[in-house]
Parts: C-alpha cells; sequence; structure tokens
C-alpha cells in the first residue's frame, strides 16, 4: 500500500515546545501511515512523545513542523472550522477518564456530539439508545453516571464515540481506570468495533491491553522506536 491509499500520513513530524536553552522535541520528525481499518496501539514510556502523537492524529494539537494528510487532505491548509468538522464528522474520541457528564443521564451523555451537528431530538434519541445498544447498556440509559461501574461508564463513553458514525476512534489509555475484567471487556469491545470497519489507533501503557491490537508502535524520546505486528485474533 502506498500513502495515497493511507487514511493518515504523517510526514516529517515534529512538535516542539520553548525557545532557546528551553527548547524540547517532543517530537523529533516521524513519519507513519494509518490505514483503513487497522487497529493500532501506541505505547512508550513517559516522556516518549505518544501521547503528543495522539493529540496530533486526533487535531487537538499542530506539529511544529511537517505535514499531516487525513484521506488525501492536507490539514495545514485547513482553517479552525474546517478542522472542528474534521473532528466532528471522522473521529470518535475515548479518554482515560470517561469525560461524561456527572448530572446527566447516559443516554443524554451520548446525544451530546449530535447536539453539535445539530440533528432533531427525536433523531438523536432513537441514534443514541441505538449505540448503548451495541455497548449492551441500553437497560441503563437512564441511569447518571454516579449509578454505573467503572466499565459501564467507560463504555457509555465508546457510545458517544460511536453514535457519529466516525470514520476512527482515538482512545487515550481506555483501560486506564478499569481492573483487569472491565479492561479486557472494553478491549474486546474495541475489537469489535475494529472488526466492522472503524480504526482504532489507542494509547496504552498495558503491554496487555496492546495484545488486542493489529500492531504495536513503540515511541522513545520523540520517535518510533519499534513496530511490532501482531495477529489480529489474539483473544
Amino acid at each position: 500500500m502506498s500513502s495515497h491509499d493511507a487514511l493518515i500520513h504523517l510526514e516529517s513530524i515534529k512538535k516542539i515546545y520553548g525557545e532557546g536553552e528551553a527548547r524540547t522535541y517532543a517530537l523529533r520528525g516521524v513519519d507513519i501511515e494509518f490505514y483503513e481499518g487497522e487497529f493500532i496501539a501506541i505505547m512508550g514510556s513517559s516522556g516518549s512523545g505518544k501521547s503528543t502523537m495522539m493529540n496530533i492524529i486526533g487535531c487537538l494539537d499542530e506539529p511544529s513542523e511537517g505535514s499531516y494528510y487525513f484521506q488525501g487532505v492536507d490539514i495545514g491548509s485547513l482553517n479552525r472550522n474546517q478542522i472542528s468538522l474534521l473532528r466532528r464528522n471522522f473521529m470518535g474520541f475515548i479518554f482515560q477518564g470517561f469525560n461524561l457528564l456527572a448530572r446527566t443521564s447516559a443516554v443524554e451523555n451520548v446525544e451530546l456530539p449530535l447536539i453539535y451537528r445539530g440533528m432533531k431530538s427525536s433523531e438523536r434519541r432513537a441514534k443514541s439508545l441505538e449505540a448503548l445498544a451495541k455497548v449492551g447498556l441500553d437497560h441503563v440509559a437512564h441511569h447518571q453516571p454516579s449509578q454505573l461501574s467503572g466499565g459501564q461508564q467507560q463504555r457509555v463513553a465508546i457510545a458517544r464515540a460511536l453514535v457519529t458514525d466516525p470514520l476512527i476512534i482515538l482512545a487515550d489509555e481506555p483501560t486506564g481506570n478499569l481492573d483487569t475484567k472491565n479492561s479486557i471487556e472494553v478491549m474486546k469491545l474495541l475489537q469489535e468495533l475494529n472488526a466492522e470497519g472503524i480504526t482504532v489507533i489507542m494509547v496504552t501503557h498495558e503491554p496487555d491491553m496492546a495484545q488486542f491490537a493489529q500492531k504495536v508502535i513503540i515511541f522513545r524520546d520523540g520517535n518510533i522506536e519499534k513496530i511490532e505486528e501482531k495477529s489480529k485474533d489474539v483473544f
């Protein structure tokens, strides 16, 4: 496959913080491609550049140097509104801390991205209930986060990421706050979504969780140290 076929193509990506003697390289010229339908785990120690890479992929941060192409479109040529639309229409985000609104029901949390799209109330409610059913939580649709376990809260967050029918899910330490049983359930769910065609890119520090991915990219000191190919059916 060539870079022209890539869903995401990153070319000579650098991220630099500070000036002069305080100048720090978070990324030192990374070249990588991600293809539609892949399940990628990004690993590395603290300060390796993995979180910076995830923020750039998700258009939450800009590279200091280099080029980022999404489906062949140069992200550097887009304005802020266009980048917001790209995130809203093509990307779903899952975070370690769940990021659910505390006094809002599960289904209302899932509806949030659809409100930003201006979708009608009845349509977004139906779509949100469908997303909750997909993660096995339609029976707790009207529960608030405080009434749910950590694993259930993360599955609500996954439903919220799914409800916009994203091309890609970006998961930042999605099992970081979960016990082993719930972690495995969440990872199997991500595997199932990937099998349905959604590209998954996940940052994790847990080798056991990285085993669920097809490919593991290991960062060290702002560079890609190595790439490990995995079997699709590890579990």
